[in-house]
């Protein structure tokens, strides 16, 4: 049982424990039972502890409070991540863990070391109810007016736990599109997710800087090239995005077409930031052109940064492998960011989760194609981009699809929310180290 094997099987877990959960009567709205709430409730979790937000039915009007409830502790479970939780419950009963609890903590949050494990999980809690918390005061302010007090604190709570999971779940039948000229909302929700996909060695990071700054201290705190990474190219996707998003859809009228520019300018921010793995909708997708929806494929694909709540390649592996582009380019023979040179074995990570990610995408596409002919084909590779990348949103083809495809649907976001190379470690083994060096010898490429 390695590391890789203890996390991948633990999500397993909990996603079966949730599909168990979920397939209760009290669960569900009408009560009852059927094989075919077996589907939908295996479909949901997978969704829910995967942070995706793909539905096969209407989760406001499906599920009870009770399986509502369900719900979101299985988003805030797979938003922790499950050795973060597992983690956390053993530092609340008084256990200690040893050095393969720190090794799977340090996998799982992607974490260059081991030191300070605890404080690291007890951080990472604070912060998560930091911000949810906060979220949900600020909701509280939209939700109030028009579903009164305890009906909104439940919006507002379910929402604002979704937005930093990034999980993209709503129990609104039309997602968020009845808030698109919302401002608060459209902040608040696009605030969560970018924090919360962001990573918390970010969050932390920024927390010290700011710190550093008001208590003016003599010491300066050097900014990793994490952190560095990370957000710079978070900005440049989300601006880059917004404005696509409005050029290309502006002259639709049946997504931004139709709006007043104001609303039109908010929309086209909450596109850019929602395909960061977030799922959330303040218009219909399936009413996008062919180059929106191309669009948001490609910014679900690349997805947040690593350490967080989202999903995707990640916003570093990016940026790595644009960096061997350019050093290519300029004749360089060493990859370098910010004035730092990236390790090799780095760049042989980036390559392999490109390229494993890839794979993926295109076996998933091609079997959901042979299961489903009838559909368009963008619609198909926009689905199982989505799934992967544990994004959620969807051009309305999911409830439809049929159940061979849905059970594809469900082990992409498994494979995507685990990693390619997590999952292939799991099955593979721990590789042995060699001592075997073979001769170079140059091969035509490109």
């Amino acid at each position: 049982m390695t590391v890789s094997r203890t996390i991948c099987l633990g999500f397993l877990t909990v996603i079966v424990i949730g599909t168990l959960l979920l397939t209760l009567p009290f669960s569900i709205s009408e009560g009852g039972w059927s094989w075919d709430h077996l589907l939908v409730a295996l479909f949901t979790a997978t969704s829910a502890v995967c942070v995706t937000g793909h539905v096969v039915v209407d989760t406001g009007a499906y599920f009870s409070p009770i399986g509502q409830f369900f719900i979101v502790a299985l988003i805030q479970i797979g938003g922790l991540g499950y050795m973060t939780a597992t983690t956390f419950l053993l530092l609340l009963i008084g256990r200690r863990f040893g050095l393969r609890d720190k090794i799977a903590v340090q996998q799982a949050l992607d974490r260059s070391e081991m030191q300070g494990t605890a404080q690291v999980i007890r951080s990472i809690i604070a912060t998560t109810l930091i911000f949810e918390i906060t979220g949900i005061f600020l909701l509280l302010v939209v939700f109030t007016p028009a579903h009164g007090p305890g009906r909104a604190l439940w919006l507002a709570t379910f929402h604002s736990v979704s937005a930093w999971n990034n999980a993209g779940f709503s129990l609104f039948p039309d997602n968020l599109v009845g808030y698109q000229a919302s401002p608060l909302l459209n902040l608040v929700i696009s605030g969560l997710i970018i924090f919360g996909g962001i990573g918390y060695e970010a969050i932390f990071e920024m927390y010290l800087w700011l710190r550093d700054r008001l208590l003016k201290r003599s010491g300066r705190l050097v900014l990793s090239l994490n952190f560095k990474v990370a957000v710079s190219t978070t900005v440049i996707l989300l601006v880059a995005g917004a404005i696509a998003f409005f050029f290309v859809e502006v002259r639709n009228p049946k997504t931004l077409g139709s709006m007043p520019l104001s609303t039109q300018i908010i929309t086209a921010w909450f596109q850019s930031v929602t395909p960061r793995t977030a799922g959330f909708n303040t218009i219909d997708i399936s009413q996008m052109t062919t180059a929106g929806l191309f669009m948001t494929i490609a910014l679900m694909l690349i997805g947040g940064s690593p350490g967080g709540t989202a999903g995707g390649i990640k916003t570093t592996t990016l940026r790595v492998l644009t960096s061997c582009t350019k050093a290519i380019l300029q004749g360089k023979e060493e990859v370098a960011l910010y004035e730092r040179q990236i390790p090799l074995s780095l760049i042989l990570k980036a390559v392999g989760v490109a390229v494993g990610s890839l794979a993926t995408v295109l076996v998933m596409t091609t079997l959901v194609s042979l299961s489903d002919p009838e559909l368009d084909f963008i619609r198909i590779l926009f689905e199982v981009v989505s799934a992967f990348a544990t994004v959620g949103l969807s051009t309305g083809i999911t409830a439809g699809l049929s159940t061979f495809a849905k059970l594809v649907l469900i082990a992409t976001m498994y494979i995507g929310r685990v990693g390619v190379l997590l999952l292939m470690g799991a099955l593979l083994g721990d590789p042995s180290p060699s001592a075997v060096r073979y001769p170079e010898e140059n091969l035509l490429v490109g």
